[in-house]
């Protein structure tokens, strides 16, 4: 779709313009021939919030560069400079508008839609999980449930078994990896009084309670050997024999396993059976990492602080640019991360909107290594030294880039070390974390 332009020589007449007119994307000149562009930036910002910006000048100074940024700018262009840069920048701040008008539209309506048993999201992974689910729910086989840390198998072995026709039988949850290795016979199977020291009374299985329900193994891979070909005997014969006992009981219940890890990697190694492993692969589902579904991070933490408004009865929302990092976060640690981050965030805000400094550090760190070449050229188009390459524009690492808008950010603000963390979007812990690997721990006001 094309674009419409107009063009404005000066502040007046981009005035005129934006009084008659809605402007999508506003690029601006910080210097024009009747006034400062910071100043109709401010205005523009105030009359016309929606409006993205991007600042340009010829005379880069950390000053005009924190300042625009304060004010609202998305972005900043230090003339001269390419033509593929200009195009890049203006996509990211047409990109960043689509998002952010987005975001306000999901804040407007339902802010969750959940599949089968709760669980969160519409991408096109989890409508292939749902069409699954529906499926193995009302079946009896085994089901292999494979994912990262956080992903949330247990809610998808939830989601079957509560959407199944046993519904109303118990659903026992058994932890492979947090069992005492010698009481996880005793746990499965049970025991019969005196099988062992401590044994004072009979103990029914795990197997077993769940009669006619599902009993869900997670961490199945953390499965001694032995007790591996135990419960391959009873998923085959149906029937457990309790620690001590010369009797077998006959079970009934389903059993869904769980692991984060490499199973037929395992089994390669000798370290799981591949009997056992054929028997609950029979069918297996594969929960993709939030990386791999980004279109449901904004959902799934609307979800969250959603739930966590009518837990706490405190309402909360997202800033923009907040729910935009979330959403270009990896999360290594999954819609769990996604969770505590949230939880994190609610709790230490001192206001209703949560903010990136309300955020866990590595979401914070993450943000400062995506800021945009805002701070890239810090002196003027002067003779001053570059710093790591001289006054002929030799490179800067992005670390260095880090550095100098860190310590230059201070020096303006006259060592407000808080509102500089605040302008950059970065927690005060972060902060002060930086400066201490830079080796300062004085303020930095002249």
């Amino acid at each position: 779709m094309g674009s419409t332009v107009l063009g404005a020589e000066s502040v007046a007449a981009a005035r005129a313009i934006l009084k008659h007119q809605k402007i999508d994307l506003l690029l601006l000149d910080l210097k024009l021939p009747d006034g400062g562009g910071l100043v109709l930036l401010e205005q523009v910002k105030a009359l016309h919030p929606d409006t993205a910006v991007v600042v340009m000048t010829a005379f880069a100074t950390v000053a005009s560069a924190v300042e625009a940024m304060r004010i609202g700018a998305g972005d900043y262009l230090t003339k001269p400079f390419a033509l593929e840069e200009l195009t890049t920048v203006l996509e990211r701040a047409g990109q960043r508008r689509h998002f952010d008008m987005e975001s306000r539209k999901l804040r407007e309506r339902l802010r969750t839609q959940k599949g089968a048993g709760g669980l969160v999201g519409q991408s096109p992974e989890m409508e292939k999980l749902y069409r699954i689910l529906s499926k193995v729910a009302f079946s009896t086989h085994p089901v292999l449930i494979l994912g990262e840390s956080g992903t949330g198998k247990e809610l998808v072995a939830r989601a079957i078994h509560f959407n199944g026709p046993n519904a109303a039988k118990p659903f026992v949850p058994v932890d492979c990896g947090s069992l005492v290795p010698t009481l996880i016979e005793s746990e499965l199977f049970g025991h019969v009084k005196g099988a062992f020291t401590g044994a004072d009374r009979m103990k029914e299985g795990l197997l077993a309670t769940a009669e006619g329900g599902t009993v869900f193994l997670d961490e199945i891979g953390e499965l001694p050997l032995d007790l591996q070909a135990k419960l391959l005997r009873a998923l085959q014969e149906k029937e457990v024999r309790p620690v001590g006992s010369t009797q077998a009981r006959p079970i009934s219940a389903r059993v869904l396993a769980a692991t984060n890890r490499d199973l037929a990697t395992m089994v390669e190694e000798g370290r799981f059976r591949r009997d056992l492993y054929f028997r609950l692969n029979v069918v297996n589902l594969r929960i993709p990492p939030l990386r791999d579904r980004r279109e449901d991070i904004a959902v799934l933490a609307m979800h969250f602080l959603e739930r966590m408004q009518r837990e706490s009865g405190v309402v909360h929302t997202f800033s923009d640019d907040t729910l935009r990092v979330m959403t270009e976060y990896d999360w290594p640690g999954n819609v769990r991360e996604l969770e505590n981050a949230i939880e994190r965030a609610c709790t230490l805000s001192s206001g209703p909107v949560l903010h990136m400094g309300d955020l866990p550090t590595q979401l914070q760190d993450f943000r400062m290594q995506r800021v945009p070449t805002t701070y890239a050229s810090e002196q003027d188009d002067s003779s001053q030294e570059r710093p790591g390459g001289g006054g002929d524009g030799g490179i800067v690492s992005i670390a260095e880039m880090e550095r100098q808008a860190i310590l230059g950010t201070i020096r303006q603000l006259k060592g407000d070390k808080l509102m500089a963390a605040r302008l950059l979007g970065i927690g005060k812990t972060t902060l002060y974390r930086k400066l201490k690997e830079y080796g300062i721990t004085e303020g930095l006001g002249d």
